[in-house]
Order: C-alpha cells, then sequence, then structure tokens
C-alpha cells in the first residue's frame, strides 16, 4: 500500500501530459488525486501500529542495484507518518486552490503531481540512495514550477535555488558515500548501517557527517545557507510556495532525525553545539530580518528561517553531551516529539499564510504591504483568515506551533539551559506578525485595498482547511504525540547524550 501512495501521482502526473488539450480535465484529476492520495494516507494512519525500536510499519523490499548493497526500501515510522500526512493534506489544499487557474493547467498539475510522489517517496524511503534520488527529483520539480510560473525576476530565482540546493545535495551524496565505505559490509541500506553502527569512535565520522549537515542544511535552509530562500519564495507561484514551505523544506530537518542523528550518533553530539548555535542564530535572525519586510511574502519567507532554526536548535540540544539520568532523557525525547510536531505545525500554517499571499497578488500584482490599508473593510473573510494564520504561526496557544514550540523548548532548555537565549524570537515573531495585520488590514481603506475581492470558495476551503488542522492539533494534540513520541524515544536511545 505504501508503494501505491508513492507511485499513483506519478502514474496520474504521466497520464495527463499523455492526454493533449484536457485542460480542465488535468485540474480535476490534480484534485481527484491529490483527495485520493489523503484518503490512502489516513488509512495508513488508521492502521499504523508502533513497529518498536529499529522497526518499520508497512515495510517493503525489492531489489534495485544490489551489486552497491542499494534497494527499493521503503517503511514508515512515528517521525515519517506525520510527514507523509501532511505532504498529501498540502497538495490537496494546493490542487482545490488551483481550482480556477488557467496558465497552462496540464503541464502544471503533472508537475505538482511529480513533486508530490518524489515528497511521499522521500520520506518513506529507506535507502540512502533512494533518498537520494527522491531528494534530487525535488529539486527538478521545483525549479520548474518557479521558473514556469512565477513572477517577477523568476528566472533567475529558479535558477539560485536549483544551483544553491544542488550544490548541497552534491555534500550530501559524499557523506551517503561516506557512510556506505565505513559500513561492513557495505551498504546504502538504511536499517542495516543503524545495526551496522557505521563509523563509530572514527574520526572520519565527524567529516562524514558534516558533508550531510552542510547538504541538509541547505535544503532546511539555516543560515547562513538560507539566502536563496526568500527570493524562490516571493517569485513563486502561491502554490510553489506553499508546497516549498510546507514539505520541500521538511526534507532537510527529516533528514536529520533520520539520517544523520541515528546513524552518527558519536558525531552528532560532537557537532551538537555548532547545531545548537546555528539554531539560535537562524531563530533571532529569521525573525529580526522578517521584522524590517516591506514585502508580505518575503517576511512570510523570513519567518521559515525563524521556525527551521527552532527545529534545529531542539535536535542540537537533543544530542548533546551533558546530564544523564530519566529527567535528562525525558527532556531530550520531548525536544526531539517538538521538533517533529514542529515540522507538521509549520507545514500547515506556513502553507496557509503563503496561499494568502498569494490571494494579495492575484488580486493587486504586488506584496507590498505599504500599498495596502483597511483591507480588513473589503475583505472580511481574507482578513479573518489571516489573523488565524498570524497568530498560528506565533505561537499562541490553541494552535499547533504553541503545543511544538512550548515541548521544543521544555526539552532544550532542560537539557541545554543556555538555549534559552532563543526565547526572544517568539516575541520578535508576535511583533512582526502584528506590524503586518496593522498596516495592511487596520485603518481607513485605501491603495489597493480599494475594491479587493475576498476570498474565492476555493481559495477559502484550501487556506481554510490547513488552518483547522492547526487547531485541531492545537487543542486535540494527542492523536498526533501518540504517533510521534515512541520514534523520538528510540532515536534519543541512539542519539542522545
Amino acid at each position: 500500500m505504501l508503494s501505491l501512495v508513492v507511485l499513483l501521482p506519478l502514474a496520474a502526473a504521466a497520464l495527463i501530459l499523455a492526454l493533449p488539450r484536457a485542460e480542465r480535465a488535468a485540474r480535476l484529476a490534480f484534485v481527484l488525486v491529490a483527495a485520493v492520495e489523503v484518503a490512502l494516507t489516513a488509512a495508513l494512519w488508521a492502521g499504523y501500529r508502533d513497529p518498536g525500536v529499529g522497526g518499520l510499519a508497512y515495510e517493503e523490499q525489492l531489489r534495485w542495484i544490489p551489486n552497491v548493497g542499494s534497494s527499493y526500501h521503503v517503511g514508515v515510522d512515528g517521525l515519517s507518518l506525520p510527514l507523509i500526512v501532511l505532504t498529501a493534506v498540502i497538495f490537496l489544499a494546493c490542487a482545490i486552490y488551483d481550482w480556477n487557474a488557467t496558465d497552462r493547467p496540464r503541464p502544471r498539475a503533472s508537475l505538482f503531481l511529480f513533486l508530490e510522489a518524489t515528497s511521499v517517496g522521500l520520506f518513506a524511503a529507506q535507502d540512502l540512495i533512494l533518498f537520494f534520488l527522491f531528494f534530487d527529483l525535488s529539486i527538478v520539480g521545483m525549479y520548474f514550477i518557479i521558473a514556469g510560473w512565477g513572477h517577477g525576476d523568476r528566472a533567475r530565482s529558479a535558477l539560485k535555488f536549483f544551483l544553491y540546493t544542488f550544490l548541497g545535495s552534491l555534500a550530501l551524496l559524499l557523506g551517503f558515500i561516506g557512510l556506505y565505505l565505513g559500513a561492513e559490509p557495505h551498504t546504502f541500506d538504511i536499517p542495516e548501517l543503524l545495526r551496522a553502527d557505521a563509523l563509530r569512535n572514527n574520526p572520519a565520522g565527524v567529516w562524514v557527517l558534516g558533508a550531510i549537515v552542510v547538504g541538509l542544511a541547505v535544503k532546511t535552509p539555516t543560515v547562513p545557507f538560507h539566502t536563496w530562500l526568500p527570493p524562490a519564495h516571493t517569485d513563486a507561484p502561491a502554490t510553489g510556495s506553499a508546497v516549498l514551505a510546507g514539505v520541500l523544506l521538511k526534507m532537510g530537518t527529516y533528514g536529520f532525525v533520520r539520517i544523520a542523528m541515528p546513524l552518527l550518533p558519536d558525531a552528532w553530539r560532537a557537532w551538537a553545539p555548532v547545531l545548537i548555535t546555528v539554531g539560535v542564530v537562524s531563530v533571532l535572525y529569521g525573525a529580526l530580518v522578517a521584522l524590517a519586510q516591506s514585502d508580505l511574502k518575503r517576511m512570510i519567507a523570513y519567518t521559515s528561517v525563524n521556525h527551521m532554526g527552532y527545529i534545529v536548535l531542539a535536535l542540537g540540544a537533543a544530542g548533546a553531551a551533558g546530564a544523564a539520568g530519566e529527567s535528562a532523557t525525558a527532556a531530550r525525547e520531548t525536544a526531539v516529539t517538538g521538533a517533529v510536531t514542529q515540522m507538521v505545525s509549520h507545514g500547515l500554517i506556513t502553507g496557509a499564510l503563503f496561499l494568502l499571499a498569494g490571494v494579495l497578488h492575484s488580486r493587486a500584482g504586488t506584496y507590498s504591504m505599504g500599498a495596502f490599508g483597511g483591507l480588513a473593510a473589503p475583505a472580511p473573510r481574507f482578513a479573518a483568515f489571516f489573523a488565524v494564520g498570524a497568530f498560528a504561526s506565533l505561537g499562541l496557544p490553541g494552535f499547533s506551533g504553541f503545543i511544538a514550540e512550548f515541548q521544543i523548548f521544555a526539552g532544550s532548555i532542560g537539557t541545554v539551559p543556555l538555549t534559552a537565549i532563543a526565547l526572544p524570537g517568539i516575541l520578535l515573531t508576535a511583533a512582526l506578525f502584528l506590524r503586518a495585520l496593522q498596516r495592511v488590514f487596520t485603518g481607513s481603506t485605501k491603495g489597493k485595498s480599494t475594491g479587493f475581492q475576498d476570498l474565492r470558495p476555493a481559495e477559502a476551503w484550501s487556506v481554510g482547511g490547513l488552518l483547522v488542522l492547526s487547531v485541531l492539533i492545537g487543542l486535540f494534540p494527542v492523536p498526533l504525540l501518540d504517533v510521534i513520541a515512541p520514534a523520538s524515544a528510540a532515536l534519543v536511545g541512539v542519539a542522545g547524550g
């Protein structure tokens, strides 16, 4: 069944391209396939049972490149299943949002379905070469989405995105080869590498992890590898930005918990101070730069640097050498659980905010906050949805962001008290969103706000669905945490300090 979830969007993408002049049918197929993907991933969730330490649910393995120890090996656990479901939800929201799109809908739908297949495939992959294959294919798909359907200086932004992230993937491949060479027998299979405990007590492990960390940090992105992100988001179409922020950025942070931490635990502990520093800088820098923006979409883009910084901070703290005992272990497990919850929360909330930013551009042709004023009067639904997304993003109780950030800071400070210096990032995030709300929505109606058309049904359904899920997680987090927590405990057992 897991392979069906991976391959169905790919087959649909090929079929859509094979049918000429089927523009309306392409939009319908995109929605239907995305809806089926949500149903299939919901079935995976309903039938999921914790497989235990080192185990996998829905595991499938086929021979692929046997001479180098690589196979088509997929499976899920509590770290990957939430991200697979998130991927399906984000793509369904984008399919609904694009229901009325008229700009070459057939290749557009095919590209998004291709991206969905690569994203689900990466989160399900249990082989390093398979992971790398999906990692690189996602770069190609997003490049064509930005270059083909973006605006502004889209060609330059797409090229910068491709070159930066492809360079990161080369560093990642170098690290994977190091793991392969360090294992006896040589293999790219992730569970086998975990059992082999390759490169333990080997000085080369620090360098191998360094290559993997650089590759994943570019994708995440963290400071100082973040500079490709704002132009890519600003010039991408709304649905492209939603997928980039909601799904593709998680490939980097997921790589940390799936590959870097468990396969190189000694090296991860050695790198922990660097990762904590990078996390703190990303949290504070991302929020400060976002606060200085006058372009709404760039502001949201920089909040992604801030929110991804929380994840890196938590994972670095979880691997830091320090106190032992049950309380320290519990703090590390809380930090990892918070980090994975943040991946889900950020995908829902920031995906919704980017779709809302796309509404601004589609109506007024600009993201400049100074071009608007009093927008709440002509567009009350748009204002309400944006306010909900803003409060969710700043971590207000009752939303998924609070559940995630509370666990991140409780676990991180409980392990490394110095991580408390990142707390002002929450205050800065609140300030930047309140500032945006005041500039765009309050006061007398002026500028581009005059005659602004409120949310259409497709826009409201797509954005509203993501925000409702954030509220449900914020109020009823147990179903999500019950899936994540056992896998977090297993990861800490392997990689904890």
